[in-house]
């Protein structure tokens, strides 16, 4: 599968990746900091290998993701470059004060009213120095009675002006999703940990509706917060120490790889491709060797034995 069109940057890129893209959130200081030279570095890299498709958030260190993406990109011609944000969330300082439309600040809080909407994206705009997005998520609704109500039609409106490209809906668990597939018009959405090698609960319900409504699927968190990058040093599953059982798990399915020659996040990060209608996957990066590690394993030849190993680890 690959990005659909609208997902795509307006200027085709030779040698670029058509599956997958870098996720923001890292160099938006997510688990531990991230020096200003190392974001610019990582998103520089991430341009080299080929990935044009990038996907940020204001909720990503409160606006710091957005900000180091748009300067990392300052000077990409911007057909070249696919974008996607998110909103439904408000960037405020420390004591709940909402910033101005643009800043940066100390957290955010859930808004999913129109004037929210339309507020944050503004705010994404100046923080990422363009004057377009190309793939505008609505960011973990909380209520979906609402976000139906009143996000989600200011999304397709959006669209329908033009001023956003494609919508869609992001979150980590697949129920509301999949009724987010059935009730709104969205064009894409993003599951988070749940196509992954130890996860499959997308296949129990999402994967057949967003098949059945044509709306694409981009996978995210596939290595399940770490355990699926590396089992022994990083034993942890959505976001919590992973039970012995998972880690148990974990390190049977790293043995199959290495048996292939594979490395187990390389498998790990080609498995939701495999998955109809999931069309990309993006990764986290914070650092150019992180990029490289994920980029190789994007290119890297997979036999087709190593999956059904896997199937029965």
């Amino acid at each position: 599968m690959a990005f659909r069109p609208s997902l795509r940057p307006l200027t085709p890129v030779a040698g670029a990746s058509d599956s997958f893209g870098l996720g923001c959130a890292p160099i938006g200081n997510l688990y531990e900091p991230v020096a200003e030279e190392a974001a610019d570095a990582t998103v520089g890299r991430a341009l080299e290998r080929g990935i044009r498709f990038f996907d940020t958030a204001p909720h990503y260190g409160a606006g710091v993701s957005e900000v180091r993406l748009g300067r990392a990109l300052a000077g990409v011609d911007r057909d070249t470059v696919a974008i996607a944000t998110k909103v439904g969330r408000r960037i405020v300082d420390a004591d709940g004060t909402e910033v101005p439309i643009g800043a940066t600040g100390a957290g955010t809080v859930g808004d999913l009213s129109r004037d929210g909407v339309l507020r944050s994206l503004e705010g994404s705009l100046r923080r990422l120095g363009t004057d377009r997005i190309d793939l505008l998520y609505l960011h973990d609704p909380e209520d979906v009675d609402q976000a139906l109500r009143t996000a989600i039609p200011t999304l397709a409106d959006l669209r329908d002006q033009g001023v956003v490209r494609a919508v869609g809906v992001g979150m980590v668990w697949n129920p509301p999703l999949a009724r987010f597939v059935r009730e709104a018009p969205i064009d894409v959405v993003m599951i988070a940990g749940r196509i992954t090698l130890l996860d499959r609960t997308a296949d129990d319900d999402l994967l057949p509706a967003a098949r059945e409504h044509g709306v694409g699927v981009v996978a995210a968190g596939v290595f399940n917060s770490g355990i699926l990058a590396d089992p022994v040093g990083s034993p942890f599953f959505d976001y919590k120490p992973a039970p012995r059982e998972l880690v148990d798990r974990a390190r049977r399915l790293r043995d199959v790889c290495e048996a292939h020659g594979v490395a187990l996040p390389h498998a790990a990060a080609r498995f939701p491709l495999r998955r109809e209608p999931v069309e990309a996957v993006v990764v986290g990066a914070r650092t150019p060797a992180e990029v490289d590690d994920f980029a190789d394993g994007a290119a890297a030849p997979l036999p087709e034995a190593l999956w059904a190993e896997l199937e029965r680890a």
